[in-house]
């Protein structure tokens, strides 16, 4: 297979403890990307022949220890380009579960913490109050639970949850002083109108005897979006009404991060040290090994929630790895997020292999509607969507295990405990979620 080299990308790094921003559009393909691919089959081939035709982008970043044991960080691309779009879908809840872990943190309000019972009041028309989780085995709606639904097998609700409690101004403005500057993000996940996604919900917090501890008000957000020029993808739709529109989905006003972006925002809850002090969220020790957790666990590993591993089995929200079998290798552990709607498939994943001493990054996303139909939820995830990320990663998987490396890693995948089910536990598994 020959693939073209369009222009190599070039590596911005700051050199300082293994840091490194990522700077300006790295423009299409690196010549190791070229390499690696060389040996793609199948749909990975077709498509990393044609990446303008699956709006395909690809960041692969290598890390390399120095005597000291100090990770230094080495990012490739492959046609990523910030300025073409892709709908993030469910990759923004992995930045509102950091941002409400920070603003816990930064609140200080006696016990008000990750843990906390909240109940979630309807404070505008079209709201949705909560005040009971069905899923958590105590039935209270907690912090700490709607993240763990939210990693695990990507629900939708929590999202909207922690949206509602750090509010839009807020989540926009932080992402935004912190250098992650190609994030918009405008809507929750509930059909609102724009004037409706500006508003949160009033949420009162209380100890675990019931009695009321903190009261946080409703809030609306009046600064405005600076949208870019119209984003028109496809050649038709269909609208809210089921009705077939054959015009371009209008994904301008869409909730919208840059995969270079994210790949940072993981990197600086996993390697907090090594990205720059303004890049990084503000939360406990102990809530960032939560996260560190519940972006590695598996649903068969964990029982509050309770999901039926059979349906959410442990490679569901593990793209690079899911393959016919639906199992993970026993040494790999894999810290992720994953998002898939409209056609728009990504995963931005940490991959730490303890029996043979591999570690990296890898980050892609794709666009699989080959009818050019938006929103009519006919996609090509299973015959092109999945295959391909399996298939890539397998690819850098293969070429990790090969690659020589001056310092051999010590890993232990951060010495996380993680859960095991309880073979009592009677209680029906969850099996109907929105995700």
């Amino acid at each position: 297979m020959m693939l073209k080299l369009v222009k190599a990308a070039f590596i911005c790094s700051s050199g300082l403890l293994g840091t490194m921003d990522l700077c300006g559009q790295q423009e299409l393909d690196d010549p190791l990307m070229v390499e690696v691919f060389q040996n793609a089959k199948g749909i990975a081939r077709a498509v990393v022949e044609n990446p303008d035709a699956y709006r395909l982008q690809i960041i692969y970043t290598q890390i390399n220890r120095d005597k000291k044991g100090v990770p230094h960080f080495k990012n490739y691309y492959y046609h990523v380009d910030p300025n073409a779009y892709f709908n993030p879908a469910s990759m923004v809840k992995m930045p509102l579960a950091f941002l409400s872990l920070e603003q816990l943190n930064e609140q200080r309000i006696a016990g008000v913490n990750k843990h906390t019972w909240m109940a979630f009041d309807s404070s505008y028309p079209r709201q949705v109050a909560l005040l009971r989780d069905t899923t958590a085995r105590d039935g209270k709606p907690t912090m700490a639970h709607f993240i763990k639904r939210a990693l695990l097998i990507s629900e939708n609700d929590p999202y909207n949850r922690m949206y509602q409690f750090v509010g839009q101004h807020d989540i926009n403005k932080k992402l935004n002083q912190k250098g992650y500057a190609s994030t918009r993000i405008t809507r929750q996940f509930m059909g609102f109108t724009e004037d409706q996604n500006r508003r949160t919900n009033g949420i009162r917090f209380y100890d675990p005897s019931g009695k009321l501890i903190h009261t946080q008000a409703p809030t609306y957000n009046i600064d405005s979006f600076q949208f870019p020029s119209p984003i028109l993808i496809g050649n038709a739709h269909m609208d809210r009404n089921d009705n077939k529109v054959d015009a371009p989905f209008d994904f301008t006003r869409h909730n919208s991060i840059s995969l270079e972006d994210m790949q940072q925002m993981l990197q600086a809850v996993l390697f907090p040290e090594y990205v720059s002090p303004s890049k990084r969220f503000d939360m406990k020790e102990d809530d960032r090994q939560f996260l560190l957790k519940f972006l590695s666990q598996y649903p068969s590993e964990t029982d509050d929630p309770k999901y039926d591993e059979k349906l959410f089995y442990d490679s569901y929200v593990k793209f690079f790895f899911q393959d016919s079998s639906h199992r993970m290798p026993s040494h790999v552990r894999v810290f992720n997020k994953v998002g898939w709607a409209y056609g728009f498939m990504t995963d931005v994943s940490y991959i730490v292999d303890t029996k043979n001493h591999v570690d990296y990054f890898l980050s892609a996303t794709i666009y699989v509607n080959s009818d050019g139909v938006v929103n009519d939820s006919k996609y090509d995830e299973e015959t092109v969507g999945f295959p391909f990320f399996n298939e890539v990663g397998r690819l850098f998987y293969d070429y990790e295990l090969k690659r020589k490396r001056e310092h051999r890693p010590a890993l232990n995948g951060f010495g996380i405990r993680y859960d095991k089910r309880d073979p009592n536990d009677l209680r029906t598994p969850i099996r109907i979620v929105d995700n």
